[in-house]
């Protein structure tokens, strides 16, 4: 279906057009006319199909059709993350260029003045605010926030930020909107919990549009590595001398594991940094703006920012870990290939991911074919590639020990108490006159130890574009800026 076949207004139809878009995507058809309608809906869609756009042409068109009251808040858009809410509020600046609403996304990490400029913008009614949960509360919590006019509630990722515990603080702000509300849910999985919250925030004569989880693109070349968790940096570093040095994310299970690797990689000489939730936004922002600028080569995440990196031109993606669902794999080897591109990505299966990775390749239909040009020996493999007994357990093909070179049982004489020596061990152990002290085996170079633990426009509006931000300053009217003129086009990569 063609955008101009929905009910849409001319201004968001000659946006659209302006940027290129024709065609909707499966979860923007289903979903835009039951928006128009009025229905609350729970959509269940991966990252990376246009569900942005499925949720913010209608509210725009409705909000643009449908005056609501002057300088209140009439939208609320929830995101788990900072990276999320900027990409949102870009692609919001470029899909409302031809109308006059104002908006502001209001997240952490920033100083000060930034907080202020948001408050400003609160105070001042924007139309849309674009917010994550934290934040947002810190702004309530201040006493200037008025929900009472809010007519669009949506919450983008539910899942994610279940994930990331902020379902007491999406409640808290649920309880200060009005009933008469049309809320959206938007989330990549369907788990019960997520049933239980459309229960409790939407109607229940929500409409449901459920959207079948995508394959990986077209041009990923996909492939595994088996090996041992020892093994895993070294085909790593294989990998970044022989197949791409730069334009590579390693996503890992746990930060502890991405702040190690980093810190290794760095050491070797490879320019790398690590993002995850325990560094401070001002430092998740450089390391950004550095990896995009070329000056990094290597980034390493945690499986948790993976859906807020929207990057193109992303070489190769490597999988230090298993992840533990198809659909994160999916997203995250979607990173590279993007816009119809071509791209690489490479999991390592270590022993206990065996059948973790057996269910993906499940669902992918299709087994992963393994990594070829690179030799790697697993423990409980043969030389040759068989599976072999573990010697430790004894009764092996190859456990000699308690027999003589014969083959027959060595004869077994009385045992020495436990820790007792005698003179003979003595002269044994003493060292020779010139040795120096024992040394302890030193540790493999570059060895880690494991915790336990942009922009070429797709086919349609992704969920990501490079237009600024604004420092979070409420945005004009889109007619005109503040010397009277209308303001500079929007880039076509929003």
């Amino acid at each position: 279906m063609r955008f101009d076949e929905l009910d849409l207004s001319d201004s968001i139809l000659d946006a659209l057009d302006e940027m290129g878009f024709h065609d909707c995507t499966p979860i923007q058809e289903q979903a835009i006319p039951k928006v128009l309608e009025g229905n609350d809906l729970i959509a269940v869609a991966q990252t990376g199909t246009g569900k942005t756009a499925a949720y913010l042409l209608p509210v725009i068109d409705l909000l643009y059709t449908l005056p609501e009251p002057e300088n209140h808040i009439n939208c609320i858009v929830m995101a788990p993350t900072r990276e999320l809410a900027q990409q949102i509020d870009r692609q919001l600046e470029g899909l409302a260029y031809y109308l006059p609403l104002s908006s502001v996304a209001v997240y952490g990490g920033t100083d000060g003045k930034v907080f202020a400029q948001q408050e400003h913008a609160i105070r001042s009614g924007a139309d849309i605010v674009i917010a994550t949960p934290g934040r947002l509360l810190a702004h309530m919590q201040m006493g200037y926030v008025d929900l009472s006019k809010v007519a669009y509630f949506i919450l983008d990722e539910a899942d994610r930020m279940l994930d990331m515990g902020f379902y007491d603080d999406i409640m808290r702000i649920v309880n200060k909107l009005p009933n008469e509300r049309q809320t959206l849910m938007f989330s990549a999985t369907m788990p019960e919990a997520i049933r239980r919250l459309a229960g409790q925030v939407l109607r229940p004569e929500r409409a449901e549009v459920r959207i079948a989880p995508s394959r990986p693109a077209s041009g990923i070349r996909q492939s595994a590595v088996k090996c041992d968790e020892g093994e895993k940096e070294r085909v790593l570093r294989w990998l970044l001398k022989e197949r791409h040095s730069n334009r590579v994310i390693v996503f890992t299970a746990s930060k502890s594991t991405a702040k190690d690797l980093a810190r290794t990689l760095k050491r070797s000489g490879i320019k790398a940094a690590d993002i995850h939730s325990d560094k401070e936004q001002s430092e998740r922002d450089e390391v950004m703006i550095d990896f995009r600028a070329n000056r990094l080569d290597v980034l390493v995440a945690t499986d948790i920012l993976a859906r807020g990196i929207d990057i193109d031109d992303i070489a190769m993606v490597v999988n230090y870990d298993v992840p533990h669902e198809a659909e994160d794999y999916v997203h995250r080897i979607g990173r590279t290939a993007r816009a119809g591109q071509e791209g690489e990505a490479v999991t390592f299966v270590g022993p206990r991911d065996r059948r973790r990775f057996a269910l993906i390749e499940k669902f992918l239909g299709k087994p992963v074919p393994e990594l070829e040009g690179i030799e790697v020996r697993n423990s409980g493999d043969s030389a040759d590639g068989s599976r072999r007994r573990d010697d430790r357990r004894g009764g092996g093909r190859g456990d000699n020990r308690g027999r003589d070179n014969r083959g027959g049982n060595r004869s077994k004489g009385p045992r020495k108490p436990q820790g007792s020596r005698t003179a003979d061990d003595a002269r044994k152990s003493s060292p020779k006159p010139g040795d120096g002290p024992a040394l302890k085996p030193a540790a493999a170079e570059g060895s880690v130890v494991s915790s336990p633990d942009g922009s070429t426009p797709s086919a349609n509006p992704s969920d990501g574009s490079n237009r600024p931000s604004g420092n979070g300053q409420p945005r004009k009217k889109r007619r005109y800026n503040h010397h009277g003129k209308r303001g500079s086009k929007p880039s076509d990569g929003v």
